[in-house]
Parts: structure tokens; sequence; C-alpha cells
């Protein structure tokens, strides 16, 4: 099972954008593709400080090694260290883009994939925002389910509760 964080836009983006496909759902774990192609990964999801930032890691590595005398060996598994590490923080490295152009975080969804992740959120969207004027709808807050008497976190029950 998957973890998704779903972000809106910012308010100032044009009004041909206020259906449900504004929203981007960014799944947490390893991504392939980073892995395997991170410059052209990151260059496809418009990150480009990141992409100048991983340029610059790769950049430094290959001098650090060069001056080290490393073997072909090792320059190579430095490398594959660095992609292993593009693959498994590329979900984090996508938040932090978005969150840095004004993007806010209003839901996290665990499904399988991606479609039922969308239908989880919206159902619970929908169901959230009913009878709400639109206006309100384009700007709401984190979901979040407000907390009843009988939950309990950790291993503690509520004070004054029965034994």
């Amino acid at each position: 099972m998957a973890i998704f964080t779903v972000h809106q836009p910012p308010e100032h983006w044009p009004e041909a954008r206020r259906g449900p496909e504004r929203f981007v759902f960014v799944r947490d774990g390893f991504h392939l593709w980073a892995f395997l192609f991170a410059p052209f990964w990151m260059l496809y999801r418009r990150l480009y400080l990141v992409f100048i930032g991983y340029a610059v890691v790769a950049v430094a590595l290959n001098i650090a090694l060069l001056f080290a005398h490393a073997s072909g060996r090792a320059t190579f598994l430095a490398h594959a260290l660095l992609a292993l590490l593009v693959g498994l923080e590329a979900g984090t490295l996508r938040r932090w883009t978005l969150q840095r152009r004004g993007w806010r975080e209003v839901g996290i969804v665990s499904a399988e994939d991606r479609e039922v992740a969308e239908r989880r959120f919206f159902a619970r969207w929908s169901a959230e925002h009913e009878g709400q004027p639109s206006a309100a709808v384009s700007a709401p807050g984190p979901m979040r389910r407000p907390a009843s008497a009988s939950d309990v976190i950790g291993l503690f029950p509520e004070p004054g509760a029965p034994r």
C-alpha cells in the first residue's frame, strides 16, 4: 500500500485549472525512473533547482574520486549510491519543489495506486465540502479527522478513563 500526499496550487493560478485536475498526487517511496534516469526525470518533472544541485554534487563527486585515484569500480559504486539516493528521495524532492512554488499540502491518502488514491481523496473532499460556497472549496485547510473521546495515542489511555 502506497502513501500519497495531495497538493493544491496557489490561489493566484489561472481560472482554467479549477477542477480536480489542479491537485497533484505525489507517491512516497522508491521511484524507479528517478533511480535509472535521475537528470532526465528531474527535468521532466521541472525540478530545475534540484537538477542544479544534483549536477553540482555529481561533478564534485567525480572530482573527489579523480583526486583520490579511485578505481572504476569505486566510481561506479559511488554514482550508483547517488542514483539510489535520488530514487529513494524523489518524492521528497518533488514535494519540496511544490512547497517552494507555493503549493499547499491538503491531504494524505493511503491506497494501492494513484487512481484509488484519487477516488478516496475526492470522496472525502466532497463529503467535507458539501453545501459550502465555492469560495470555501477553493481554499480549504488541511483535512483532519476530529479527535474523539475514545481515541488513544500511544500506550496510555486518557486520564480518568476506567481501566
